[in-house]
């Protein structure tokens, strides 16, 4: 067996329960009966209340559910065939009302709050809708909500679409910097071979980095209505382990397919490379350049240094032309670099609000900023 794909005795498995934020991939498959184009009602509630369970443990919970074209297909009668990109968006449009109104309901029942996001790839490779989407995500998440997210397949088209919502999760869970990504599959995870045409197919409980021997494990779907299959939640794997979040697969056509992940059932765990955090700085210090550049005063070099946020107060000076979610440089009053970050505001706002106090930003502005002029968690010192 390849060093990377080893038997759990030669390293311990990773435990939801040590993840603070999870992001948990639900497919049509499992949430749509395949026969009856309706809703798994009784799946739905048995997932529902292991999502209430991680919550009461004081976990933060986002879902990435599919489903909407499988449900808006029964209701507009469009089943029993391929459908066309624009019958797939029209579906999509039906069933995603039922969708949302599904996972609001059941997730009521244990007294927990929702809200719908509609994500397309694009949304997470713009830097300024990229910052939009994660500060709408962080804030539900402060509230308690449960976010719900789908891709947004009324607006999206062929050349724009994830293709399957195994990595839109990992996209997701980069977004948010999760510390796991759970894909309930129709499958208890990652076989050498294909299980269901190979008996000899070996059970891989844990991957320590994605390899070209482990990519070549990967299968396709059988599944008729889900779009994914192996080969995508192998990329998914890559995509969430490179930003420091672990992974696993694990069967969702049992009851309470969550839980039995906490409990210690049968599946397969990726290893992150790293943290979340770690891992988006190096994202932010290594793969974009700058617009601009603030110049701070000496007060502020300090509050840097020791992990604080750039506050507009301690700003001095601002150079060039950027919008929010750029990457600007930080300097000192020599114009040495001390560090960089994306930036909450455009050049044009930055320059009002400096040396000012966060509390008179709107005040200036005429809306309501962030505090931040760069919020640590977007900085990287030099």
């Amino acid at each position: 067996m390849n060093a990377a794909a080893r038997s759990p005795s030669t390293k311990a498995l990773p435990s939801l329960d040590r993840a603070r934020r999870i992001v948990v991939k639900v497919g049509s498959s499992l949430l749509v009966d395949g026969e009856k184009g309706t809703l798994r009602a009784a799946w739905l509630a048995a997932l529902v209340e292991d999502i209430a369970g991680l919550r009461a443990a004081g976990k933060e919970v986002l879902v990435v559910s599919s489903g909407a074209i499988a449900l808006g297909r029964r209701i507009l009668g469009l089943t029993g065939r391929a459908l066309r990109l624009e019958e797939g968006q029209a579906a999509a449009a039906a069933g995603q009302i039922r969708l949302s109104a599904a996972w609001g309901e059941a997730l009521a029942r244990h007294d927990l709050k929702t809200a719908q996001i509609l994500l397309t790839l694009a949304d997470t490779e713009s830097r300024r809708q990229f910052l939009n989407a994660r500060e709408t995500v962080n804030t539900l998440l402060k509230l308690g909500v449960v976010p719900v997210v789908n891709e947004n397949d009324t607006v999206a088209t062929a050349e724009i679409r994830f293709g399957d919502n195994d990595r839109l999760g990992a996209r997701v869970a980069q977004m948010i910097s999760a510390d796991c990504l759970v894909l309930l599959s129709d499958i208890d995870g990652l076989y050498t071979a294909d299980p269901g045409i190979d008996a000899a197919a070996r059970f891989i409980p844990l991957v320590e980095a994605v390899t070209p021997e482990i990519e070549a494990m990967a299968g396709i779907s059988r599944s008729g209505f889900g779009r994914g299959g192996m080969v995508t939640k192998i990329m998914a794997a890559k995509i969430a382990t490179g930003a420091g979040c672990a992974m696993v697969i694990a069967n969702g056509k049992q009851m309470h397919p969550v839980q039995n992940v906490r409990d210690g059932g049968t599946c397969t765990w990726f290893l992150a490379t790293g943290t979340p955090n770690a891992a988006r700085k190096q994202w932010i210090g290594g793969h974009l350049n700058p617009q601009g550049s603030l110049t701070v005063d000496a007060g502020a070099e300090k509050a840097l240094r020791s992990g604080r946020s750039l506050l507009p107060a301690g700003v001095t000076r601002v150079d060039g032309r950027f919008q929010r979610g750029d990457l600007v440089r930080v300097v000192d009053a020599a114009g040495t670099e001390i560090a960089v970050g994306l930036s909450a505001y455009t050049d044009e706002d930055a320059r009002r609000i400096i040396g000012h106090k966060s509390g008179d930003i709107a005040e200036i502005l005429g809306y309501r900023g962030r505090d931040e002029m760069i919020h640590r968690d977007d900085l990287v010192l030099r």
